[in-house]
């Protein structure tokens, strides 16, 4: 039998109170009833700011990666510019400014491709992920929080990483796949489409 659809919260909150927060996110705890008529509980992480990614493609098929130790996981990892936008704050213009503080580059060309939610169970964050294109060179200005290194990878390199699992930042992963369908559906100029698919000899 079919789960019969319905957009209402099933979760009756009888109290709710902030537990904890910064600059950056809210930890909300909820007293509630459950969709089954039990008590019991939730916790909510909402964020201030909405997360962007941006892949930036240079003319022949390259993408500038940043890498960083992510505290979290404490681990290493390689990805595209990212960062948080105000809800004030235009998220094109806020796409731009991210990639010009972490890579030092400019970008002609911006598609906006995805729209995520992330860790929807516990979490209110969600993401928007730009391809950009007709790259220059601008200015650098990482945060004083950010160590960042830089990697110059073919688009298909990039691919064959992300498929092995060697990159697996969610948002990179996310518009990688995206961007790969997006060449093999003729929507990026063909120029630029052509230059990502075609590995260079040594790479």
């Amino acid at each position: 039998m079919a789960v019969e659809e319905t957009k209402a919260d099933p979760f009756q909150i009888t109290a709710r109170r902030i537990v904890y927060e910064n600059a950056w996110i809210t930890v909300e705890h909820q007293d509630v009833v459950r969709p089954d008529g039990k008590p019991g509980i939730y916790g909510i992480v909402r964020f201030a700011n909405r997360a962007v990614g941006v892949l930036p493609i240079d003319d022949q098929g390259y993408v500038w990666l940043v890498g960083q130790y992510r505290r979290p996981l404490a681990a290493w990892s390689w990805e595209m510019p990212e960062g948080g936008v105000p809800h004030d704050e235009d998220l094109m213009a806020g796409a731009r400014r991210e990639l010009e503080e972490e890579t030092g580059l400019r970008a002609a060309h911006l598609i906006r491709v995805l729209d995520l939610d992330l860790s929807n169970s516990v979490s209110d964050e969600t993401a928007t992920c730009f391809v950009a294109y007709g790259l220059s060179q601008g200015l650098a200005a990482p945060e004083g929080t950010e160590i960042l290194s830089q990697r110059r990878i073919h688009f298909s390199k990039l691919m064959e990483e992300v498929v092995t699992g060697e990159i697996r930042d969610s948002l990179t992963v996310a518009t990688v796949y995206r961007t790969y369908h997006l060449v093999h559906t003729n929507q990026l100029p063909v120029v630029l489409s052509q230059a990502m698919l075609a590995m260079p000899e040594g790479d």
